[in-house]
């Protein structure tokens, strides 16, 4: 069920002129993810981050056996949304109740009533993170990854129960519902 690389960080748009990048790191300590070393894109080409503020980073690429640092801002706005990976030997095991988003993908959902549908992917804009459930009958469902809205993850049996928002709202009576 575990995926072989963790998505870790993305590099965003240029920063100035001389080729640095805002970074956003998926990293539970975000400055650490320029500490993990050597990052890979989709394609396996590999990256060095060297911060130079709070999400602002040089970029280094890995080129005919050398690291080689972009220096400039057209360069810099090639590798805008250039998503990075580590191989998850590199990372270390989530403490107990903590879950890597990727061991989500793919897990069964069960919704309420007995519906079944599965886990999609996993949104996180900045707001908390958001689990997209395909469904068989209807438009997929966007749930808050949150206790209320997901109750209980299962990774060894691969489910995770959903009890989407407005659904969980309409069941409680009106006073606890907040009205």
């Amino acid at each position: 069920m575990t995926k072989a690389r963790i998505l870790v960080g993305v590099i965003g748009r240029p920063h100035g002129v001389r080729g640095l990048v805002r970074v956003t790191s998926y990293t539970a300590d975000p400055a650490a993810l320029a500490d993990y070393g050597t990052l890979q894109d989709e394609t396996g080409a590999r990256y060095r981050l060297t911060w130079r503020g709070p999400g602002i980073a040089a970029v280094a690429l890995w080129q005919d056996g050398a690291w080689a640092e972009i220096r400039d801002r057209d360069h810099a706005a090639r590798l805008t949304n250039r998503r990075l990976y580590l191989d998850r030997a590199a990372l270390p095991p989530p403490d107990a109740d903590e879950f890597y988003l990727a061991d989500l993908i793919g897990l069964e959902a069960i919704l309420p009533e007995g519906a079944r549908g599965r886990v999609r992917a996993v949104h996180d804009y900045g707001a908390g993170a958001s689990l997209e459930i395909e469904r068989p009958e209807g438009a997929a469902l966007l749930v808050p990854f949150t206790r209320e809205a997901v109750p209980e993850i299962d990774l060894d049996a691969g489910r995770v129960v959903v009890v989407p928002p407005l659904e969980r709202d309409a069941a409680m009576p009106a006073q606890e519902a907040g009205a």
